[in-house]
């Protein structure tokens, strides 16, 4: 088994990059497998072609190989009208060759985003989110309701992964949001150890 979940995002406003710190902390949380964190370039909307400069500093950007050789990924993004936002749609589309050689099949994946509002699309983001990984063949993980703060939260939070609503947190994630992310990172880091044993 691979030893990396691999949590690869894209944000904006800092909110998904928050999230994606949690979800990291509860594969940490799990012990024998560590967590990635990679992000994506923005990409210019004129060309549908990612930008050039590459950041001295900040997050890493991802590559085929960071996804290829994960043990189970965890995608993430702010909401664009009930989708992923493109610059992750656009890495996604480039993933046809580890659709063709099979090299993700199996292996368990999870999403998760942010809104600034509270009807903001996110239940449609994170389905949206999971078909390509589902064409790749990965095993869709969500959040079970054995974890109290679905039925508690008044922010972020649903059972097809985990969620932030940015604007009644004022960009900092809510106590209910950052449990249900580590719990997500938990539990996809536990399925991958499974299913490898």
């Amino acid at each position: 088994m691979s030893d990396y979940i691999l949590v690869l995002y894209y944000s904006r406003s800092g909110n998904c990059a928050a999230l994606a710190e949690e979800i990291a902390r509860g594969i940490q949380s799990r012990g024998g497998i560590e967590a990635r964190v990679r992000t994506v370039p923005p990409v210019a909307a004129q060309t549908e072609q990612t930008l050039p400069e590459i950041p001295t500093e900040g997050p890493i950007y991802c590559d085929l190989d960071d996804v290829e050789h994960c043990a189970g990924l965890i995608l993430g993004s702010p909401t664009r009208f009930g989708n992923m936002a493109a610059p992750l749609k656009f890495f996604v589309e480039q993933l046809g060759p580890l659709w063709a050689s099979g090299s993700l099949i199996d292996k368990p994946c999870a999403v998760f985003t942010s809104s600034s509002s509270l009807h903001g699309g996110q239940e449609s983001t994170l389905l949206s989110m999971l078909l390509p990984l589902m064409h790749l063949g990965m095993i869709p993980v969500g959040i079970p309701y054995s974890n109290s703060e679905l039925t508690t939260t008044q922010t972020g939070g649903t059972p097809y992964g985990a969620s932030n609503l940015a604007s009644d947190t004022g960009g900092m994630l809510s106590k209910e949001e950052i449990a249900l992310a580590q719990a997500l990172g938990k539990r996809v880091a536990s399925i991958a150890q499974k299913l490898a044993a």
